[in-house]
């Protein structure tokens, strides 16, 4: 029998029988564990993750070096708004295919219409691209698990057919030293109506077999009914996914309000020191104004006494005595 050929890794190069790399990317196990494919933080797109750190694809990488954080698309609500308030992919899909429409699975307003060519793809479904996705993911999930059923029917099938024959090999192993054992101990007549009546009693456990293929056709139909339930699992899995990435965009969105409120607290208390500030130089300087005045108040009050006396003053207000 000839050894199954290899294939190479697309990472590590090294090579393996073709069931062990990954379907997608051609990954040994060992790279697909070094370098899982993950989400965006920001943009939601898949990549090979280089280290655990590494959290952002490359693209909004560059894109925050030369814009910053970005804000929530006020369509899709991804985190992906470098530049104004929508994400590129909504920019240009707005510019490319009119103004989004409700998504028929979330509910947002993030869905462009397509036209026949995308809705092919997903049964004539109006999805934003975060449901094609997980719609897609589903169906490519749903065809593998058929694959996998067919697969191991037909070797459920072959191993009954192998059993089967062992079962034949056995019992004819058995007849014949059986009636080997009879004939040496010079009994023909006895061993030949031995074997006669034998083999019809046996006769009956190798036609009972074929039952097997009806219960594995039930079997089948059974799994058919776990694949339906594998799938509704899996869109309410993609459903809760969706579910949890609008709660943590939600999350995202109170945060930049409490900060933005923050920001106005801290400014209204300086705005308030300030004014504060200015309050009291004001009232010091009041103060000073009305002691001022007190003074020359006095002042004056002390010439008019003097003049009641008959005391003059010149123009600087300095007593004169009398002649």
């Amino acid at each position: 029998m000839a050894a199954s050929a290899l294939y190479a890794c697309t990472k590590c190069t090294q090579r393996y029988p073709f069931e062990e790399l990954s379907q997608g990317q051609q990954l040994c196990k060992e790279c697909r564990i070094a370098h899982p494919i993950v989400k965006c933080t920001y943009c939601r797109s898949e990549f090979q993750q280089e280290s655990k750190t590494n959290t952002i694809c490359k693209k909004c990488a560059q894109n925050v070096k030369q814009f910053g954080t970005p804000k929530p698309c006020q369509y899709c609500n991804i985190i992906a708004a470098f530049i104004g308030t929508k994400c590129q992919r909504c920019t240009n899909s707005e510019k490319k295919y009119g103004p989004p429409q409700t998504c028929e699975q979330c509910k947002q307003q993030c869905a462009f219409d397509r036209k026949e060519e995308g809705r092919r793809k997903v049964d004539g479904k109006l999805l934003c691209w975060l449901c094609t996705l997980s719609y897609k993911r589903v169906l490519q999930k749903t065809k593998e698990q058929r694959k996998s059923l067919g697969s191991s029917h037909s070797n459920s099938s072959s191993s009954s057919l192998t059993e089967k024959d062992q079962h034949h090999s056995k019992h004819h192993h058995h007849h014949h030293h059986h009636h080997h054992r009879h004939s040496s101990s010079h009994h023909n007549h006895k061993s030949s109506a031995t074997i006669q009546n034998e083999t019809p009693k046996k006769k009956p456990k190798l036609e009972s077999k074929p039952s097997n293929g009806d219960s594995s056709s039930i079997n089948q139909s059974a799994d058919s009914g776990g694949t339906d339930n594998f799938v509704l699992i899996s869109q309410l899995k993609e459903e809760v996914t969706s579910l949890k990435r609008l709660l943590q965009q939600r999350d995202q969105a109170i945060l930049e309000k409490d900060k933005k409120l923050t920001e106005l607290k801290a400014d209204f208390q300086y705005q308030e020191s300030n004014l504060r500030t200015k309050m009291n130089s004001m009232e010091k300087a009041h103060k000073e104004t009305v002691e001022q005045l007190q003074a020359k108040n006095r002042e004056l009050l002390k010439q008019v006494a003097a003049l009641s006396k008959g005391k003059k003053f010149d123009k600087s207000g300095s007593i004169l005595t009398s002649p």
